[in-house]
């Protein structure tokens, strides 16, 4: 499996775990609104990855990817504030976490590779 074809899965594997963790969480009000907010940009990493993959451009290519890894950053934002909010515990959120900290990782770096190389 090509790299970008490995992401395309990784991706899809990470919002549907976002979906379960949503799906898992209180009904408190709070819980809802933090898990609405990571359902959305979590969901959103997955979604903008495939977009990026059908670049037809250098620039269009560098704006998506920006997308992906802003989504992917403010996925990291939510899950630790479930976590430090108490909402859920650190067991339950780690896994998820390191996931979420990695794709941040391996997006930032495409995203300067690709402004690099311009």
């Amino acid at each position: 499996m090509s790299p970008p074809q490995e992401l395309r899965e990784r991706t899809k594997k990470f919002a549907i775990r976002i979906v379960r963790l949503f799906q898992a969480l209180p009904k408190s009000a709070e819980a809802q609104v933090m898990g609405k907010q990571l359902l959305r940009c979590g969901t959103s990493v997955a979604a903008n990855y495939r977009a990026v993959c059908r670049a037809r451009s250098k620039a269009e290519f560098i704006a998506r990817m920006g997308i992906v890894a802003e989504e992917a950053d403010e996925s990291v934002l939510w899950l630790e504030l479930l976590e430090e909010t108490g909402i859920l515990r650190h067991e339950r959120l780690e896994d998820i976490l390191k996931e979420a900290k990695q794709l941040v990782a391996i997006f930032s770096t495409s995203l300067k590779t690709a402004k690099g190389n311009r």
